[in-house]
C-alpha cells in the first residue's frame, strides 16, 4: 500500500503563508473528514498542524499526491500551482524517513526540540479518534515514535538545544538591562506559553500577567507561578502596563492590533516595548514592526537565535540518521509483507476448500462402510495430490530457459533443507 506525504514548513514556506494552512487540534478530525471525502476510494490519513509546518500523511491503494495538494490549496484559499512551488512531496521510503525525522526533532527549527514528538502524538490521537486510521499509517507513526526514542536515548541532538521560550528570554535580555524591573504579559495559556512563564520566571522579572480567553486555564498556569490573571477582553486598556508581551493563541486572525499597540505607546511615553509572536497564524499585526520603540519577532525571527549550537551537535545527527535509515528499512520490510497478506489470504482460503472437500468424501465412504485406514490412505493422498498438483504442472510446463528457476522455487516450497533436484532428472 503506498505511503505518501505532502506538507509546507519554514524551510519552504514564509510565516503567513504557514498561517493560511494551520489547524487547532479540535480542527482536525473535521479536516480530515473533508480531506478523505475529497477522494473516491477515502485513503487513511493524519493531520500534523505546528507553527513551523504543516502536513498530511496518506496511505491508500495509489498515491494520488496532486489530489492532496488540490485539496490543500482549495483548504486555504490558493491555487494549487502557487502552492506546489512551497510544498514538499513524498512517498514511500522518503514518506517514512521524513516522519521519523520529525518525530526525532531533526527537521525542527529548533534541532532536536522535544516538544514535535507530542504534537505529533496528539495528531495521531486526533486522527484516530476522528476513524482516519488505519493499520499503515499506525505502523507509520508507532515506528516514527519508538526510533525518535532511540535517537534521544541514543544520541545527544537534544543536548543544549535552545527552545523558542529560552531565545525570546536571551532577545529580551539584549532589549532590557535588568529583566528583573520588568513586567511580563502572557497571552494565552498553551503548551508553548507555559514554556515561556517558566523561562521568564526563572529570571524573576518584576511582575507576571496571564492573559487568556478562558479564565480558569489561565488560572492555572497563573498559580504556578504567582502571576496575575486576566481575561483577553481587557488586553486592550492594559497594554501599555508592560514592558515585554509575549503571545501565543490558537486565534485565526490577529488579537492585538496596530492601534493597540500606538496607544499602549503613548501610555508608555515612548519606552520601548519587546513582543514575540509564536502563533501561526499570527497572533500581532505585523505593521506593528514598523513602530518605533517596538521590538517585534515572530517565529522565523527567533530562527538564528535558536540555531545557536547547531554546530556541535552534527555529529549527533549523523548517529540518528543512521538510526533513522534503519528504521526505514524496517518498515519498508513491513509494507512489502503487507503486500502478499492477498495472497496468503487466498493460499489459507484454498487450502480449507480442498480440506473440506476431502473430509466430505472421506465421510461418505465411512458412510458406506468402507475401512478406516483405506479412507485414511485416500484422504492424505487426495489432499497431498492437491497441494502438489501446481508445482508438478509448473516444473512439465516450463519451458528450457525457464525450467532451472522454476525447479529452484518448487524445491525451496517444498523441499526444505534438501537442496533442488537435477532439472534434467525429474
Amino acid at each position: 500500500m503506498p505511503v505518501w506525504a505532502l506538507g509546507l514548513n519554514h524551510h519552504t514556506a514564509p510565516l503567513d503563508l504557514r498561517g493560511r494552512f494551520a489547524f487547532a487540534i479540535d480542527q482536525v478530525a473535521p479536516t480530515l473528514q473533508g480531506l478523505r471525502s475529497a477522494f473516491t476510494r477515502q485513503p487513511e490519513a493524519t493531520l500534523l498542524s505546528t507553527c513551523n509546518r504543516t502536513e498530511i500523511y496518506c496511505a491508500g491503494e495509489r498515491a494520488e499526491v496532486d489530489h492532496t495538494l488540490a485539496w490543500l490549496a482549495g483548504s486555504g484559499g490558493v491555487s494549487p500551482e502557487a502552492l506546489r512551488e512551497h510544498t514538499y512531496a513524498l512517498q514511500d521510503a522518503d514518506a517514512a524517513r521524513h516522519a521519523f525525522r520529525v518525530a526525532s526533532g531533526l527537521d525542527s527549527m529548533v534541532l532536536g526540540e522535544p516538544q514535535i514528538l507530542g504534537q505529533m502524538k496528539d495528531a495521531v490521537r486526533a486522527a484516530d479518534e476522528a476513524g482516519a486510521m488505519g493499520t499503515t499509517l499506525h505502523q507509520l507513526f508507532q515506528r516514527s515514535f519508538a526510533v525518535a526514542k532511540e535517537v534521544r536515548t541514543s544520541t545527544e541532538v537534544g543536548s543544549h538545544s535552545i527552545s523558542m521560550a529560552a531565545a525570546a528570554v536571551r532577545l529580551a535580555g539584549q532589549i532590557f538591562e535588568d529583566l528583573g524591573k520588568i513586567n511580563v504579559l502572557f497571552v494565552g495559556a498553551g503548551e508553548m506559553i507555559d514554556l515561556a512563564v517558566t523561562h521568564f520566571a526563572a529570571k524573576n522579572p518584576k511582575s507576571l500577567a496571564i492573559a487568556n480567553r478562558t479564565l480558569e486555564r489561565g488560572e492555572k498556569l497563573a498559580s504556578r507561578f504567582g502571576a496575575e490573571v486576566m481575561p483577553l477582553a481587557e488586553l486592550p486598556n492594559r497594554l501599555g502596563q508592560f514592558d515585554a508581551v509575549i503571545s501565543c493563541t490558537a486565534s485565526t486572525l490577529p488579537i492585538i492590533g496596530l492601534g493597540a499597540v500606538e496607544r499602549a505607546l503613548k501610555q508608555r511615553r515612548r519606552r520601548p516595548m519587546f513582543m514575540v509572536d509564536l502563533a501561526v497564524p499570527r497572533d500581532i499585526e505585523p505593521e506593528v514592526k514598523q513602530l518605533q520603540d517596538v521590538y517585534l519577532y515572530t517565529v522565523d525571527d527567533l530562527a538564528r537565535v535558536v540555531q545557536t549550537g547547531k554546530e556541535n551537535r552534527q555529529a549527533a545527527v549523523a548517529e540518528a540518521e543512521v538510526i533513522i535509515d534503519a528504521g526505514v528499512q524496517n518498515f519498508l520490510n513491513w509494507l512489502r509483507q503487507r503486500s502478499t497478506v492477498p495472497l496468503i489470504q487466498q493460499l489459507n482460503a484454498q487450502a480449507d476448500e480442498w480440506r473440506a472437500a476431502e473430509l466430505a468424501r472421506a465421510r461418505k465412504l465411512l458412510a458406506k462402510g468402507e475401512p478406516v485406514d483405506a479412507v485414511l490412505e485416500a484422504l492424505s493422498k487426495g489432499l497431498t495430490q492437491k497441494m502438489l498438483h501446481g508445482a508438478m504442472a509448473e516444473l512439465h510446463g516450463s519451458q528450457d530457459e525457464h525450467l532451472e528457476l522454476t525447479a529452484q522455487t518448487v524445491s525451496r516450497m517444498f523441499l526444505r533443507g534438501h537442496g533442488p533436484r537435477d532439472p534434467n532428472g525429474l
